[in-house]
This record gives structure tokens, sequence and C-alpha cells, in this order.
């Protein structure tokens, strides 16, 4: 997930149009997402070029990121962002499906 400035010149750490990016990992074993990555600027410029070269999906929502980036990198997200990162999960399976669908492979991605 991605938040993009209105300007991607800003330079100030603390400015909230800054560049942030958070990364979840979701196992079906695990249950719940957890953060494997966050950061502001160059951090998130590097978990986005490295989501674009795996082909990951990147969802923006300015609101869950904010909420996300409190998570502790390594922490399961907390049960009040469940609902969100659900939708999330949820978009990102409908747009595998349909780059499957596409690509000519089944729903299993065969």
């Amino acid at each position: 997930m991605t938040q993009v400035p209105a300007d991607p010149a800003a330079d100030d750490p603390l400015d909230p149009k800054r560049i942030q990016a958070v990364a979840l990992r979701y196992e079906k074993e695990r249950k719940t997402p957890i953060v494997v990555a966050k950061g502001s600027g160059a951090i998130a410029e590097e978990i986005l070029r490295r989501a674009k070269e795996a082909g990951v999906f990147v969802h923006s929502s300015r609101e869950l990121i904010d909420l996300l980036m409190k998570v502790d990198v390594d922490a399961r997200i907390p049960p009040s962002l469940y609902v969100a990162v659900a939708e999330v999960l949820a978009w990102v399976y409908r747009q595998d499906e349909e780059a499957g669908a596409a690509a000519g492979a089944d729903p299993d991605g065969r």
C-alpha cells in the first residue's frame, strides 16, 4: 500500500505529503496479516520498486497508510484494522484473478 504525496519532491520528513509505503504479508496459516516493511521517502520508493518488480499490486489509501505506519514491523495488524485490510486483500485477490484471466490462466494460476 502506498500514500503518494501531492508534491513528490517534498523533502521534509515530517511533511504529511511525503510518500509513504507499508508492505503486508498474509499467510493463511497465520490468519492475521503482518507488516513486513514500512517507510517514507527513499524507503517507500524502494518498497514500491520491489513490489513492482515482484508483480505485486499496490493499493493507495492515505487513511489506511497513516494507521499502518503506527504498527511495528513484524507485528500483526491490530483487530481495529481487520476489516479495512480484509477489503484491501479482497481487492488484491480480484486484481490477481483478473490478471490471470487476461493472461489465460485458470483461477489457481496454472
